[in-house]
């Protein structure tokens, strides 16, 4: 009877520390995802300045052109 209750407390502490390890690895991925989120983000805004710039040239040199052959 010893015996099995001995084993049942190893049972629980090994299930405690396999559940710690899962919460310190969602927590992380948790993390990973925030940051890869921010960053995605990051590229989204620099990806509509970018576009936004290219349409002012475009812009720019359709009316170089335009004075041009005036």
């Amino acid at each position: 009877m010893e015996i099995e209750k001995m084993n049942l407390r190893l049972d629980i502490d090994v299930q405690k520390l396999e559940t710690d390890k899962l919460r310190k690895w969602k927590n992380k991925a948790e993390g990973d995802l925030d940051k890869i989120q921010e960053e995605r983000i990051k590229a989204d805004r620099w990806e509509k300045k970018f576009q936004e710039a290219q349409m002012r040239n475009e812009t720019l040199e359709k009316s170089l052109l335009e004075s041009r052959k005036g």
